[in-house]
């Protein structure tokens, strides 16, 4: 398996279709925002041109009033991912989101979830307080409690949760996280830029974007009556664009808030895959693809 990860707006998809044809590869997004249908622009979703000429998975695989699981993701990658090597091709992961490509590459369990064991436990921490429940935690699993802060009741929530519903510590959950031990031949090249210039380029693309028609992309949705699911909403600038929609924020206001949540969101991206140390960083994207092919670059 190979991969091209990194933050948004570094050139991976202009990569990986270069590098497709030659690799006999298809590719498979690991990208949390292009699963939506309809959510096209605003994603910079690979075209038909690009889909015709390399097969795609992973996109359009949810709706975006939907809130699909990261386990459901991870299904959907291996399956994908085993096709592709059944017919003998390279399956290429590309994209940006840290999690999904973890969810894919290593043998990750994501705990089950239930929403009235949820509920219930929301109630009692309304009836009884955070703290409460956070204390409950020390007393169950106390290596969860140890990772999260006592305030942080969301998460407190969520392990109280996972101990309710399955009889694990939700600590167990953590161990394949720290070893980064793929379930595949993994080679993974991290595509970045100098920050000055990558926040040039996040600024340019989203310009781009509202050009190719972002705003009518977000007003059809609503036409359709589509709601943005709690997930879909958290694709960057579909908020800002349905408060401009409804008259809270101007054009220029949506542009310019999505333009700095973008340039802070690829300093995660970084963060997040710098800490995994199979990663090869380039800037030269003519090395990233030498390292790829198996020409032997070295790493940046």
């Amino acid at each position: 398996m190979l991969a091209i990860v990194g933050p948004t707006a570094a050139g991976k998809s202009t990569l990986a279709m270069r590098l497709a044809s030659q690799l006999n590869a298809e590719i498979v997004s690991v990208d949390s925002a292009a699963i939506y249908r309809g959510m096209d622009i605003g994603t910079d979703k690979p075209g038909a041109a690009d889909r015709a000429q390399v097969p795609h998975h992973l996109l359009d695989i949810s709706d975006p009033d939907e809130t699909p699981t990261v386990a459901r993701f991870q299904e959907a990658g291996r399956t994908a991912v085993d096709g592709i090597l059944g017919r003998g091709k390279v399956p290429l992961l590309v994209g940006g989101s840290g999690l999904y490509f973890r969810a894919i590459v290593d043998p990750l369990e994501f705990p089950p979830t239930d929403q009235a064991v949820r509920e219930r436990m929301e109630t009692e921490a309304y009836e009884f307080g955070g703290y409460e429940m956070f204390r409950r935690l020390e007393v169950l699993d106390p290596q969860a409690a140890s990772r999260m802060h006592p305030a942080n009741v969301r998460r407190t929530i969520r392990a109280l949760e996972v101990i309710d519903i399955t009889g694990r510590p939700f600590s167990s959950y953590r161990v394949a996280w720290d070893d980064h031990e793929a379930v595949y031949n993994l080679r993974a090249a991290g595509l970045t830029l100098p920050l000055e210039e990558l926040n040039k380029r996040i600024d340019e693309r989203v310009d781009a974007l509202i050009e190719r028609g972002w705003v009518q992309e977000v007003e059809a949705l609503g036409r359709a009556g589509m709601r943005l699911s709690s997930t879909s909403l958290q694709a960057l600038g579909y908020a800002q664009i349905l408060e401009h929609l409804d008259g809270r924020l101007s054009l220029e206001q949506a542009v310019e808030q999505t333009k700095q949540k973008t340039r802070q969101f690829a300093r995660r991206q970084l963060r997040w895959f710098r800490a995994d140390p199979r990663i090869r960083w380039f800037e030269d994207p003519d090395q990233a693809a030498d390292y790829l092919t198996g020409d032997g670059a070295e790493e940046s």
